[in-house]
């Protein structure tokens, strides 16, 4: 997971090589077409790229993991006949699966930076509203961004780590996570659900981008990170309800 995090920067590189920068092509300016304007604009764009479905990705597998696999390979019944409460033991999982998660978030924009650095240079953030952030409060703004689309991402945190609760197979745990939050996005472009849309964890998945500004915003992503905790921490409880009560045959 470690290797795909860090190879999408380079890919994109190439591929902006081969084809040109993007906003050669367009009139509009977007953030994509300021990818190629300096390494914090590259790292904004690799993480406007990938916190659509590349980031589910390793939440949805190390929090779907947790337990399911456990199950699978027969050893959860040997973990729970040691003298570890079951709630600690959830506790112990759900905080590893959390740290690997943050460390696979953390670790695209950091390499996304690096390369971008060598391929377009250290300068300040242009705003495709116009004008610029100087580099350092950019790279700044984006460590906020990025801590703001993990807490968006508890809720695949959630799915996941519950799912594991309820089946021996991690990836059917991993995979009902996935495409739950697929679903969520789908609904989210149902214009038809108006102000329903608000109540979805996928609506306010990009409003980290209000932070890339030159006066930043913050409502939305205090809706945002509102709906996505609430949401996760149902989840979570369900996850310890169902297993303190659940008859461990595996």
């Amino acid at each position: 997971m470690g290797a795909v995090m860090a190879l999408l920067p380079v890919v994109l590189v190439i591929a902006f090589a081969v084809a040109g920068s993007p906003g050669e092509r367009n009139s509009a300016v977007t953030l994509m077409d300021t990818a190629t304007a300096s390494g914090v604009n590259f790292a904004a764009t690799c993480l406007f790229v990938s916190a659509g479905f590349l980031l589910v990705i390793p939440v949805a597998l190390f929090c779907g993991d947790t337990v399911a696999s456990e199950a699978s390979w027969s050893s959860l019944r040997y973990l729970l006949a040691a003298p570890v409460p079951r709630a600690r033991l959830l506790w112990s999982k759900l905080t590893v699966a959390l740290a690997l998660s943050a460390a696979g978030m953390v670790l695209l924009p950091l390499v996304a930076l690096a390369v971008g650095t060598m391929a377009y240079g250290w300068g300040p953030l242009e705003i495709p509203t116009g004008g610029e952030l100087p580099a350092a409060t950019a790279a700044q703004r984006l460590l906020i961004a990025v801590g703001y689309v993990f807490v968006s991402q508890l809720v695949t945190a959630g799915l996941a780590f519950w799912l594991s609760t309820k089946t021996d197979a991690p990836l059917g745990a991993v995979g009902g996570a996935v495409g739950l939050t697929i679903v969520g996005n789908v609904l989210d472009a149902v214009t038809a659900l108006e102000d329903w849309r608000d109540f979805l964890p996928a609506h306010w998945q990009f409003a980290w981008a209000d932070v890339l500004q030159a006066r930043p915003e913050w409502g939305g992503m205090i809706q945002g990170s509102a709906i996505s905790v609430t949401y996760a921490l149902v989840l979570f409880a369900l996850a310890f309800r169902g297993f303190a009560r659940k008859d461990v045959v595996s």
